[in-house]
């Protein structure tokens, strides 16, 4: 495969990211505009948002391996389609039924097209150097749309129909199809395999309960018979996976795998990573709106320099491993990242937009130099598995988001009631428990930027090139 057609198939599959990673937050920003418009109760907002989530991260891993069985291409294009449709259907939607169904069905095709993306590019670039550079790549992408998506939605929401932050997806969704076609290899010669249908049932049924508990436990109460059952139901699941893996004469994942240093020990390193940033990320934007009196855009603005920042080192990031060990460089990121986070908590009600610049921008260097752990991670997996490698990948990420929304929320909110029992103000009441969640995020990712030393010390820095998996062979 030449090199300006793999450079295209990166634009593909970078393009893709994109879309999906901007629909996980656009909406956030654009919530009021389309409760005023379909007359929304507060039940109904709240699906719209979690809807998606609830199948993109539930899906994931089934997702993954039906990548591996059927072929990347296909189930690229497959998600990709369902998606931009549901895209449509979402902007066009006249009832909360409608649109929220939409959401859910956004959510199915994002989680089949996402674990394809890495895949596809493990594939193409099988010398680990240049992987390691793609991803790079990959991983800009997904951190320019953290901040485009807030920004944008903002800007849609206050100047045009919301139904726009939805149709945008069409014409994206449509010239990356196109690409797609042109760029990305054929799945030919594929090794029949198959589905490990009570695996993947039972990887959905536990990721779907997990979710749907950590979403809603804020709202209904953490003792609410269904949260406690959600909780209860996911790891009831979760054993029964387990004990089906062992047990499958073709695992959906091989249990066993889980004994590789580089690959668990990069799931829990990726787990603290997402649960600082995403957790921090949807709290800081109530602390900048709420507190500081931005406006929507002028919140999603703030966002700008530091993804930019976070693109920029995470194309750097593979230059910065050679030199220094993937083990050093990731466990240093992992620690910028940790103490932007809690910097922040030494800010106040009087913070201004530059002052909130050196935090932001020790988490943008940060996350950006952390993406070798991704490859890594990635690389520590058979190729011929790659697509469940990265569901695995993602699910964590996703999950760990949730996680860290869920206890910094859980964090805040106690703290903040506690502060109002003592007389605080509101205001101050709050700064009170985002301040708390801020520190405890940042310890957690500090300790993450340790599992991450531990995983990758000793970790070869150019392994060999692996064979490219039969079912995505191509001649180049």
């Amino acid at each position: 495969m030449n090199t300006t057609r793999r450079a295209w198939a990166l634009l593909t599959v970078s393009l893709a990211t994109f879309m999906t990673y901007l629909d996980n937050n656009i909406v956030n920003v654009a919530i009021p505009a389309i409760q005023r418009d379909l007359g929304l109760t507060t039940s109904g907002l709240e699906w719209v948002v979690s809807g998606y989530i609830l199948a993109f991260a539930g899906l994931l891993l089934a997702g993954g391996r039906l990548g591996d069985i059927f072929g990347l291409r296909r189930l690229f294009l497959l998600g990709l389609g369902v998606f931009t449709l549901a895209s449509l259907a979402a902007g066009l939607s006249g009832d909360v039924d409608v649109l929220v169904a939409s959401r859910v069905l956004q959510g199915v095709g994002a989680a089949l097209v996402t674990p394809t993306t890495l895949a596809i590019i493990s594939a193409i670039y099988p010398d680990a150097k240049e992987r390691t550079a793609a991803i790079g790549i990959w991983s800009a992408v997904g951190a320019l749309a953290l901040a485009v998506g807030p920004l944008l939605g903002g800007l849609i929401s206050q100047h045009l129909d919301w139904g726009w932050i939805f149709y945008i997806n069409g014409p994206v969704g449509l010239v990356t199809g196109v690409l797609a076609v042109r760029s990305i290899p054929a799945d030919t010669a594929r090794v029949r395999r198959s589905i490990d249908t009570p695996g993947v049932i039972a990887s959905a049924v536990t990721l779907l309960a997990l979710t749907f508990a950590l979403i809603e436990g804020p709202d209904k109460g953490w003792t609410a018979t269904p949260i406690v059952a959600g909780f209860v139901v996911a790891a009831v699941a979760a054993l029964v996976f387990v004990a089906l893996e062992q047990r499958s004469a073709e695992p959906m994942v091989d249990v066993a795998l889980f004994r590789n240093r580089i690959f668990s020990g990069g799931i829990v390193a990726i787990v603290m990573w997402g649960f600082g940033l995403f957790g921090i990320y949807f709290f800081t934007s109530l602390y900048l709106q709420g507190v500081l009196g931005f406006s929507p855009t002028e919140a999603g603005a703030a966002f700008v320099p530091m993804a930019l920042l976070m693109a920029t080192g995470a194309i750097l990031a593979e230059r910065v491993a050679a030199r220094v060990g993937a083990h050093r460089s990731v466990a240093a990121a992992m620690f910028l990242m940790a103490a932007g986070i809690a910097s922040v908590s030494l800010l106040g009600r009087d913070a201004s937009y530059l002052s909130l610049m050196p935090s932001f921008a020790l988490i943008g260097v940060g996350g950006g130099l952390s993406v070798p752990l991704t490859a890594m991670i990635i690389g520590a997996m058979p190729v011929n598995q790659a697509g469940v490698a990265s569901g695995i990948f993602n699910a964590a990420r996703e999950v760990a988001g949730l996680l860290g929304i869920t206890v910094i929320g859980a964090i805040l909110t106690a703290r903040r009631t506690a502060d109002l029992h003592a007389g605080s103000t509101p205001v101050d009441a709050f700064l009170g428990g985002y301040r708390a969640g801020l520190l405890v995020a940042g310890v957690l990712v500090a300790a993450g930027g340790v599992a991450a030393w531990a995983a990758l010390r000793n970790a070869p820095r150019q392994p060999g090139v692996p064979e490219v998996a039969p079912e995505f062979a191509i001649v180049a």
